[in-house]
C-alpha cells in the first residue's frame, strides 16, 4: 500500500508526520505524494481539506484518515498518542471505507461559453463583492424566488456541522446524498421576500442561481475564495464523486456532534 501524508504546519504536526512516515516505511508501505492509496492528514480539519483538494482527482483510488493535533475534528478521529496504533493498524489491517457526498459547483460566464467545474468537501459560499447579493434561485428548473441579502451558503451533509450550522442551517447526517442551501441575512419586508428557511435538496435536484445584475461574485469553495466576474449562473447539485475515509474502528456521526457542541 502506498501512503501519502499531509501536515498542518506547526512544529507538533510535523514532528508527527515525520515520525509517522519513519514508522510506515519500517513496515514496508511506500511512501508516495503523487498517487498514494490513503492519506494520513495530520492537524485538523483545515488540514483535511487541503489534502482533498490536493487529491481530488483521485477521489476513487485514495482514502482519508485524520488524526488531529488540536481540537478534536468532524474529520480528524485519532489522537496523536494513538499514532502507533494508527501505523499497525494501516500496516496491518484491512481497513473499511466510508463514503460521503460531495457538492458539485458549476460557474457559468456571460462571454465565451466557459465554465468552471468545483467540488467542495463542505460548502460554498456566494456574496456580491459590493452591495446587497441579488440573485433568481432556480430548483429543478423551476424559479423559486428571488434572494436579495448578505449572501448564500450551499453545503454538503459532513459540511452541515460548519459555516451552515452558524446560519441557522440543520444538522445533516452524511449518509444522506443531499445539498443544503441557507441564507445569509436575507431581506424580507412588504416588498421583498424569501422563503426564510435553508431548503434540503435531494441528488437529483439541482439548484442554478442567476444574478439579476452584472456584478463581481466572491464564491468561496471551501477554504479557497475567489472573485468572479461575467457570472451568468452558479450551478449546485450532488456530485457523482464522494470522499472516502478509511476507518479501522467506529467514528460515529452523531457523537462528534455531541463532543463538539454538547460536552464540556
Amino acid at each position: 500500500m502506498k501512503f501519502a501524508i499531509t501536515s498542518k504546519g506547526d512544529a507538533k504536526s510535523n514532528t508527527l508526520m515525520h515520525k509517522m512516515r519513519t514508522y510506515l516505511q519500517d513496515f514496508n508501505l511506500e511512501c508516495d505524494e503523487d498517487q498514494p492509496d490513503i492519506v494520513i492528514s495530520v492537524g485538523g480539519d483545515g488540514t483535511l481539506l487541503y489534502a482533498f483538494h490536493r487529491y481530488k482527482n483521485r477521489l476513487d483510488k485514495t482514502a482519508f484518515v485524520g488524526v488531529h493535533t488540536g481540537h478534536l475534528g468532524f474529520y480528524a478521529d485519532w489522537t496523536p498518542d494513538e499514532m502507533e496504533k494508527l501505523v499497525i493498524a494501516l500496516a496491518k489491517t484491512p481497513f473499511q471505507v466510508v463514503e460521503y457526498p460531495l457538492l458539485e459547483v458549476i460557474i457559468r460566464y456571460r462571454h465565451g461559453g466557459r465554465e468552471s467545474r468545483f467540488l467542495a468537501l463542505n460548502e460554498s459560499t456566494i456574496k456580491s463583492v459590493e452591495g446587497t447579493l441579488v440573485m433568481d434561485v432556480e430548483i429543478r428548473g423551476q424559479h423559486f424566488e428571488i434572494f436579495r441579502g448578505d449572501g448564500l451558503c450551499v453545503s454538503t451533509p459532513s459540511g452541515s456541522t460548519a459555516y451552515n450550522k452558524a446560519l441557522g442551517g440543520a444538522i445533516v447526517h452524511p449518509a444522506i446524498d443531499a445539498i443544503q442551501l441557507a441564507e445569509m441575512a436575507s431581506i424580507n419586508n412588504r416588498v421583498f421576500r424569501t422563503v426564510g428557511s435553508p431548503l434540503l435538496l435531494p441528488a437529483h435536484h439541482t439548484c442554478m442561481l442567476k444574478p439579476v445584475n452584472n456584478v463581481n461574485f466572491q464564491i468561496t469553495i471551501d477554504h479557497l475564495s475567489l472573485v468572479h466576474e461575467d457570472v451568468k449562473s452558479v450551478q449546485f447539485r450532488v456530485a457523482d464523486e464522494k470522499i472516502r475515509f478509511a476507518r479501522f474502528r467506529p467514528f460515529p456521526f452523531w457523537k462528534r456532534v455531541h463532543d463538539s457542541f454538547i460536552a464540556n
